[in-house]
């Protein structure tokens, strides 16, 4: 018998904040409050020493229960297959990934809806809110934070949950 928390755990929750807030530990709890296995869904790509460091202590905390699932830009294939509950750790990098390969962002935005909409759930996407700090000195940046914010913004008004994470505390925005 499902608990009645798991009954009404949310389809789809959007968790973000910014740096170490605190956003995986959160979205790690909230899937494995729900039966095994769970997969996760990463999408870093360790291109030096300190991303595989972090990669390594993400990795770490994550036991036989879970089944990793590396998408650095097939994160809407990678939805669209998985079975049971799914975390996808983390949308900024995500779209770090298709900028950098100059991938076109709408078309990849909207197969990622796509795919949030006819999973099952319960699915836990996690991001950086990017957008609460200076405005930065170059282009680039500035392009990526501008489509970061857009992207948090589509997967929010998807979300049936948002949780904005402030020094390890959740707060849920919807």
């Amino acid at each position: 018998m499902t608990s009645p928390r798991l009954r009404t755990s949310p389809r789809l929750t959007f968790v973000l904040g910014g740096a170490r807030s605190g956003k995986s530990r959160h979205a790690e709890a909230l899937i494995s409050a729900h039966p095994a296995p769970w997969t996760y869904i990463a999408t870093a790509q360790a291109f030096d020493e300190e991303m595989r460091d972090r990669i390594a202590d993400h990795q770490a905390r994550r036991d036989e229960s879970w089944r990793t699932v590396d998408a650095p830009l097939a994160l809407p294939e990678a939805i669209s297959a998985a079975k049971g509950p799914i975390l996808v750790d983390c949308l900024t990098l995500w779209l770090t990934n298709l900028m950098l390969g100059k991938h076109a962002l709408q078309p990849a935005f909207a197969r990622l809806a796509e795919a949030l909409a006819s999973t099952p759930g319960p699915v836990v996407l996690v991001s950086n809110e990017v957008g609460l700090s200076i405005v930065p000195d170059n282009a680039l940046a500035r392009a990526f934070r501008d489509e970061q914010g857009r992207l948090n913004q589509q997967i929010a008004a998807l979300a049936d949950r948002v949780v904005f994470m402030v020094a390890g505390l959740p707060m849920v925005v919807k």
